[in-house]
């Protein structure tokens, strides 16, 4: 065989209800003895962050809290959270709670050591080997929700504030040296979010298995992902308090992020703009693109599409099934079917379509997704016609 790849698998992950206890032996692990813990405000005051601070401070590794970020966070975020990390004389990063969380504190735990601007170590090329190594701060991660993935990630995305833009900033050394995936610490989320973070993991795990490339290790997580999304997804959404539901799902969020290093598409390239402009959760806008996207793709994707369909017991076959499938899915647990629902109009569709065409992820589509195919998806999202 002539082909030739680099593949990634991510970091040790300690899993199961209740290792939440472990936070403070993870940290001695990797030699963090004075942490800085990134949340969001809304994680700020819960019990569940009051338990995990106490139990630190019992172990000797007191925790100062930083939880100035936003849902779809900016570049201020990070800054503000770099100098924090300093003057408080940290020596590593809890980053817990939701994918704004993580990824804000794994950026962080990368800039404290960087002299260049934050922008220098943009996803492009080699732009990540700019960065000093020896300046990356050791990361322990807590996610407290089942999508994103970015607790076994080596990037982190932040909208640039001035143009609007999401930007991935990526380096091999941001990903944790720990996670720890504690399905009683998502049982909280309220049905929205389960919906939408869930579909987030969906979209991972669906886009790296149709994009182009040779990865087979990560289109067999991918399927594995997507048969856990399809048993597990509306029973977390039904029932917040189902244990096994939720561990599943947290189980997919990871193996959705372990997947797409072979690559993205359509979706996230059309949510990253109107995320950016809209403000609107990143994972329900992906679900929202999700079946246009997939319509789009159809000739690519057909027989791909058919191996999926029989994986997943579906009744109806091919992309075709598929779709069906997931507006199935959709409706049962709330996702809009169309922009609308998300109050996302067509008034910037030049806008969003010119920044899809050069979003990173749009390279990954398995057909070329450029501004013509950008705005064709988001008229037929804003439209509902498939």
């Amino acid at each position: 065989m002539s082909v030739k790849a680099n593949w990634n698998y991510p970091t040790a992950i300690r899993f199961g209800a209740g290792r939440i206890a472990e936070l403070p032996e993870a940290l001695k692990a990797v030699g963090i003895a004075r942490p800085l813990l990134v949340t969001d405000p809304g994680l700020a005051n819960l019990p569940m962050l009051k338990a995990a601070l106490s139990g630190l401070e019992g172990a000797g590794r007191p925790a100062a809290v930083f939880s100035e970020i936003q849902a779809n966070p900016i570049d201020r975020n990070v800054e503000l959270g770099v100098a924090r990390y300093r003057a408080g004389r940290h020596d590593g990063v809890i980053a817990f709670g939701g994918g704004s969380a993580l990824d804000v504190g794994k950026v962080i735990a990368f800039m404290v050591g960087q002299t260049r601007p934050m922008w220098d170590f943009e996803d492009i090329g080699d732009w990540w080997t700019r960065a000093d190594p020896n300046g990356i701060a050791p990361i322990v991660a807590v996610p407290t929700t089942a999508g994103t993935g970015s607790e076994v990630g080596r990037a982190g995305v932040i909208t640039h504030a001035q143009t609007h833009t999401k930007k991935v900033i990526f380096h091999p050394k941001m990903m944790p040296a720990i996670t720890i995936c504690d399905p009683e610490l998502t049982v909280g989320l309220p049905p929205f979010l389960t919906a939408g973070t869930g579909m987030d993991a969906l979209a991972h795990c669906m886009e790296a298995y149709c994009a182009p490339g040779y990865h087979p290790m990560a289109e067999g997580v991918a399927v594995e992902g997507m048969r856990l999304v399809k048993e597990n997804l509306s029973r977390a959404v039904k029932d917040g308090g189902d244990i096994e539901a939720r561990g599943n799902m947290m189980t997919a969020a990871a193996m959705g992020a372990t997947a797409f290093q072979k690559g993205l598409g359509g979706m996230h390239a059309l949510s990253h703009p109107v995320g950016a402009l809209y403000g609107t959760h990143h994972g329900m806008t992906n679900a929202v693109f999700m079946p246009y996207v997939m319509a789009f793709n159809e000739k690519a994707i057909g027989d791909r599409m058919a191996r999926l369909a029989a994986w997943l017991d579906l009744k109806n076959h091919g992309n075709a099934g598929m779709i069906d499938w997931v507006l199935r899915l959709r409706e049962e647990i709330g996702v809009p079917h169309t922009l609308a629902g998300l109050k996302v109009d067509g008034a910037r569709i030049d806008e969003i379509a010119a920044a899809a065409e050069v979003d990173p992820t749009a390279g990954g589509n398995p057909v070329k997704f450029d501004r013509d195919a950008a705005r064709r998806v988001f008229t037929a999202a804003i439209e509902g016609k498939l």
